[in-house]
């Protein structure tokens, strides 16, 4: 049996819109209100796509309209009075912004399991490196609005903000200074999954739910999923794409049954998972969950991949008290839906072992080397070439690394991965490295001076393979040899860099590439490497 944590579970985005699936916060009316035909009358002739997509979706079967979703309380920041002659809503306010606190009405348990997951946490990277980039590095001042006199960037406001939200602002009369309710053009239109709404609520139920419809079948494809996960940094997307997941959904798309009120993998369909599927959707054990992280073993966002609970507890979110190994028994339940439990322990023994070796050969000794050469690099973020070779080690090819890994998509593991990690770790960083130490050791400053030692050291430290792992807390990281004896955790596979690999691992390479010459024969022997001895 699967362990659930549906006490701390939380998320916004109504993955199931289905009446078994929602709180029963507020009753869905039993006939459409006078206020919503004054709107339908009213918008079939000003915005009639937007009335036809509201037709087509379950709320309008359920009588929940334009009214019940967009009223507004005098008191609201971004509430105003609707300008209409139609007597229904003359004295009525209005809200453009339907907000996840709005949804709560009768999506209450949906709303909680968002707001308590990473998704309602996205907003956050406005103050992260990511941030700076596009504000400073990409960008400008000359987006000036009303709200925003001191002007935004345009790479911003067009770019991070888009996914991972704004801080929406509601613009006020210069001459009494209370909001009228029209919202800055700087910060919206906005779905950014980790939006900060004017209501105090975070998120955008529609980041995932496409307005009007708000269509289950939309939700569950992962091409909704792909407009924020892809790309350079993190392309879940395009991983998918290349994985026998994906290439069984685009060929047997027919047999997903999507639009099933109730969708439990396994039972209702078996022909591929959709990243809903593992992330958020039933099982033959969990209820639909809003919450994407409690699937989650590994998290692969920072340069070092760290457990879940560790960034929950960051964030101040209810997953801290979810350990990684509760998580991880809940995505083998969704996985043993179609896969035996050999096939899938083994998986995660390939996926650690890809997260270990980035860790521990590159994230670790490549993250103190970067913080020992800080006192020898301008101090603003960015302005040195280093901080773009480094980030994009981390932040890009060892991202792809890992979610090529936890995802079985092998070309973005290996070739946009470890083998870029690898090329821009030897043939770029290291090198800058060694010659930023080398012109500091004839600095005349003496802080540089020794600096430059302890980056020189540091670079022969882990080039030698002798760079000891460490805690957050400095102490050594201690780990079980095979002979059954507690280790310092030590970052290997550096040494042959510096020509000096270990007499017993040349051998052992070269005897591997005898035995596949001998098998395969003359052919064999044209595309050998050779590397660590072979010839």
């Amino acid at each position: 049996m699967v362990q659930k944590c549906w006490a701390f579970v939380a998320g916004a985005a109504l993955l199931l819109l289905q009446s078994a699936g929602m709180a029963a916060v507020n009753a869905p009316p039993n006939q459409m209100s006078k206020e919503t035909k004054a709107c339908i009358k009213c918008h079939t002739r000003r915005s009639p796509g937007i009335v036809e997509e509201w037709k087509k979706g379950r709320h309008a079967q359920k009588f929940v309209g334009c009214y019940e979703c967009h009223k507004a309380e005098p008191g609201d920041p971004d509430a105003f009075p609707h300008q209409t002659k139609k007597k229904a809503l003359r004295h009525t306010q209005i809200s453009i912004i339907v907000s996840p606190k709005d949804c709560a009405n009768c999506h209450e348990k949906e709303v909680k399991e968002f707001t308590d997951s990473h998704h309602a946490a996205a907003g956050r990277i406005l103050g992260s490196m990511d941030n700076l980039l596009a504000e400073v590095v990409e960008g400008n001042l000359d987006m000036k609005t009303e709200g925003s006199p001191n002007g935004e960037s345009a790479a911003v406001v067009n770019g991070c903000w888009q996914c991972h939200g704004t801080v929406v602002k509601v613009l006020t009369d210069p001459d009494t200074g209370k909001p009228t309710g029209a919202l800055d053009p700087a910060t919206w239109p906005n779905t950014g999954m980790g939006r900060f709404n004017p209501d105090g609520s975070n998120g955008s139920c529609t980041a995932c739910h496409s307005r009007h419809r708000f269509s289950r079948v939309v939700a569950r494809q992962p091409e909704t999923c792909g407009k924020c996960h892809m790309g350079p940094d993190h392309p879940q997307r395009e991983i998918y794409k290349e994985s026998k997941h994906g290439i069984a959904f685009r060929s047997l798309h027919d047999e997903m049954n999507m639009d099933a009120r109730k969708w439990v993998v396994g039972k209702h369909y078996s022909a591929a998972p959709t990243c809903a599927t593992c992330h958020m959707s039933a099982t033959r054990e969990q209820e639909v969950t809003h919450d994407v992280g409690l699937r989650i073993s590994w998290t692969n966002r920072p340069a070092i991949s760290i457990r879940p609970e560790i960034t929950d507890a960051k964030l101040g979110l209810p997953g801290a008290d979810i350990k990684w190994d509760t998580r991880r028994e809940n995505m083998k339940d969704v996985c043993t839906a179609c896969h035996s439990e050999t096939f899938v322990d083994n998986f995660y023994v390939q996926y650690d072992g890809l997260i270990e070796l980035y860790n521990n050969k590159f994230g670790h000794p490549g993250m103190a080397l970067k913080m020992a050469a800080g006192p020898l690099l301008k101090p603003i973020k960015f302005s040195n070439e280093l901080d773009f070779i480094w980030f994009e080690i981390w932040h890009h090819e060892g991202r792809r690394a890992r979610h090529g890994a936890s995802m079985m998509g092998p070309d973005w593991t290996h070739w946009h991965g470890t083998y870029e990690v690898g090329k821009h770790f030897y043939a770029k960083y290291i090198p800058k490295l060694q010659k930023l130490a080398k012109e500091n050791l004839k600095s005349e400053d003496p802080k540089k001076q020794e600096a430059a030692k302890k980056l020189a050291a540091l670079i022969d430290e882990v080039l030698n393979d002798k760079f000891v792992i460490k805690d957050k807390d400095g102490n050594p990281v201690m780990v079980t040899d095979q002979d059954g004896n507690e280790v310092e955790l030590v970052s290997r596979g550096h040494k042959w860099y510096i020509d000096k690999m270990d007499a017993e691992e040349q051998a052992a390479r070269a005897e591997e590439i005898r035995k596949f010459n001998e098998r395969y024969g003359s052919a064999a022997k044209e595309t050998s490497t050779g590397l660590g001895g072979g010839k």
